[in-house]
């Protein structure tokens, strides 16, 4: 095999491994056992922005996040709260210094944030659509 056939068998491989994980089927879920049935992208911006800390029936939310850096976190991001890393850093820069807000949890992992979820009816995530099941409902599919 030449150099030449290498590279573009290196390059079809690339291609085709950044078209299937370019962005994830992202899903914001609560707890089966929670009242909630659908939020807006609006209510969930701000509950995970801090703004407010009930869902619209005024039970307690508990917003838990993923890492910085991960893909689910950079799409639930960019099409839920319409908002880069950049931003949202800068965001929450201003929110801690004021002392007017909190950061949401943060767990590891789709798996991680469905169990968290799913134990406590009060807490709200997002994960990719791939890992859901019974335990969780979604309540926005943006």
């Amino acid at each position: 095999m030449t150099i030449s056939q290498c590279l573009r068998q290196l390059l079809l491989v690339a291609t085709l491994s950044f078209a299937t994980d370019s962005h994830a089927d992202v899903v914001v879920i609560v707890s089966s056992r929670n009242s909630v049935t659908s939020l807006t992208e609006e209510q969930v911006t701000k509950l995970f922005l801090g703004k407010t800390s009930t869902f619209p029936n005024d039970l307690p939310a508990l917003p838990i996040d993923q890492p910085e850096g991960s893909k689910i976190r950079e799409e639930f991001y960019s099409r839920v709260v319409h908002k880069d890393s950049s931003q949202l850093t800068a965001y929450w820069a201003k929110i801690i210094f004021t002392g007017d807000g909190h950061l949401p949890a943060i767990l590891t992992g789709d798996l991680a944030v469905r169990k968290a979820v799913s134990g406590n009816r009060n807490a709200i995530g997002y994960i990719d659509s791939k890992f859901l099941n019974h335990s969780v409902k979604v309540v926005l599919k943006p």
